[in-house]
């Protein structure tokens, strides 16, 4: 998406931005509003022949692009948002575990809530985002087992209108909270015009909504992004996968509004520091999907990129038509 989407294509740049400001040596670039398609290994393929050090590609749907031009500049480091391995010695991959901060969101709209219905606008039903929604579900269930969570699919990452009239659809339903995984504060504001609390997603939305705002999840690649290219030009960089959580901040919530009583905001403090030390563990098993169908067997929990790229499913307290296989 743009630079200007107010959420994860915003958040990256302003990653960026604050690169070149942590190191004064560094040079940075960049072209917004890619597609997943063939385009991208034109515009990754110009900046390697205009001698880029490093290449961050910023979407998943960029991956297989960036391997075939990455077989062709064994010199160059790339980096590229996915959860799978690659064969490639100058290919790694980073990305979050958004599911901690979307379950610490799931207790503020669990508590929160007066209709026990939760919207939730989501972009693409893959499972990348599937997972993220199901962490924020259990957080939910967590402290209101009687809500249920509705999911909207937009198929779409960015486009305000459209997410602003899956929001209102989900308020039509009877949905007093609407959560989000958008890059757009749409969702927020379709919340807000119909006086609903939203929950935002990849930046501090708070500034779109005030009143309605309660929370929200948030990136920060700025950190990653420094300790990479300081890697890459001391020699020492390999390529592995990276996955940062709430316990280096690459994942965090935004700050509460005024409506978010103290009360919750100590549970999600507790959650928070349970889910850092390990005591909480939000996928260990055992987890049913929404037919009753045991998935996670008790006591097991799947690692973090299997969750990743393969769950095609979601939780018992969510309401939603997955597409068929």
């Amino acid at each position: 998406g743009p630079t200007g989407d107010a959420g994860w294509t915003f958040r990256h740049d302003q990653a960026r931005q604050y690169l070149e400001k942590k190191l004064p040596y560094v040079k940075t670039s960049f072209v917004e509003s890619v597609s997943e398609g063939a385009d991208v290994t034109r515009v990754i393929t110009n900046y390697a022949m205009k001698d880029h050090k490093i290449i961050f590609a910023t979407a998943a749907g960029y991956l297989d692009f960036t391997r075939e031009v990455a077989k062709k500049f064994p010199k160059t480091a790339f980096l590229n948002i996915a959860a799978w391995a690659s064969d490639e010695p100058n290919v790694g991959q980073y990305y979050g575990r958004l599911h901690e901060g979307r379950y610490l969101t799931g207790i503020v709209a669990g508590r929160m809530t007066k209709s026990n219905v939760i919207g939730f606008v989501a972009a693409h039903p893959i499972p990348g985002v599937i997972f993220a929604i199901n962490g924020f579900a259990l957080g939910v269930r967590s402290v209101n087992p009687h809500a249920k969570v509705k999911v909207v699919w937009t198929n779409t990452w960015y486009n305000p209108n459209l997410e602003k009239q899956a929001a209102l659809s989900l308020v039509d339903i009877g949905a007093d909270v609407i959560a989000q995984h958008q890059d757009t504060p749409s969702p927020l504001v379709g919340a807000a015009e119909r006086g609903k609390y939203g929950i935002g997603s990849e930046s501090d939305m708070s500034k779109f909504a005030p009143n309605a705002y309660l929370t929200g999840t948030i990136w920060d690649w700025g950190e990653f992004y420094v300790k990479t290219v300081e890697a890459v030009k001391s020699g020492t960089w390999v390529a592995k996968r990276h996955f940062g959580g709430l316990d280096d901040g690459m994942v965090s919530i935004a700050p509460y509004g005024p409506m978010v009583p103290e009360e919750v905001r100590k549970k999600v403090e507790e959650a928070k520091q349970n889910i850092i030390s390990g005591k909480l563990r939000i996928f260990k098993g055992p987890l049913k999907d929404n037919t009753g169908k045991v998935r996670i067997s008790d006591g097991v929990e799947p690692p973090f990129d299997e969750v990743y790229n393969t769950m095609d499913w979601v939780v018992e307290n969510i309401d939603v038509l997955l597409p068929k296989k």
